[in-house]
């Protein structure tokens, strides 16, 4: 972003991301965030540079990368929501939130995030409040999460709307 399209990774800019972290293999994770945090996603090119920084192979960068949920592959939306599907989640109904937002947001399949940028939809795994069951976070860009509890057709729309709104747009 800064100056760059999306898809173009500016190695410069990159290494400068990395100053006063320190090359240990321990700081991976915190290298990736840094990338993602500059291009809304984790390019391949960025991945190789945090794996060469900390001194990691590239695969065990890519794999961290594709493990974990806060990590995207793909440019995300800026408000992503992750739909948990661990057990609990989806027994109680979030394989059929999942589909409801999809419809609702006019996504085709294989597609996640919306054509304006604005919304991205995803299986997550558990985040660790089942109690809370079905859960849906949205990850706002800010960095701050908001966990929608019991979470359905009604609630998932009112997210939406609310979300619209603060972009400007018709909810």
């Amino acid at each position: 972003m800064e100056g760059s399209r999306r898809d173009e990774v500016d190695c410069a800019s990159i290494d400068d991301l990395f100053q006063g972290l320190r090359r240990e293999p321990h700081n991976l994770l915190e290298a990736l965030r840094r990338v993602q945090s500059r291009y809304g996603y984790l390019p391949l090119e960025g991945i190789k540079k945090a794996a060469e920084y900390v001194g990691v192979p590239l695969a065990q960068a890519y794999s961290v990368a594709t493990f974990y949920h806060q990590y995207s592959l793909e440019p995300v939306g800026k408000y992503r929501i992750l739909v948990c599907m661990g057990t609990a989640c989806h027994l109680r109904g979030n394989s059929l939130n999942i589909e409801f937002l999809r419809s609702v947001l006019g996504l085709k399949p294989g597609q996640k995030t919306t054509s304006d940028g604005i919304f991205s939809v995803e299986e997550a795994r558990c985040f660790g409040c089942c109690g809370l069951a079905p859960v849906v976070m949205i990850q706002r860009p800010e960095g701050k999460n908001e966990i929608v509890g019991k979470a359905n057709a009604r609630t998932l729309r009112a997210i939406i709307a609310k979300y619209r709104r603060l972009e400007g747009g018709a909810g």
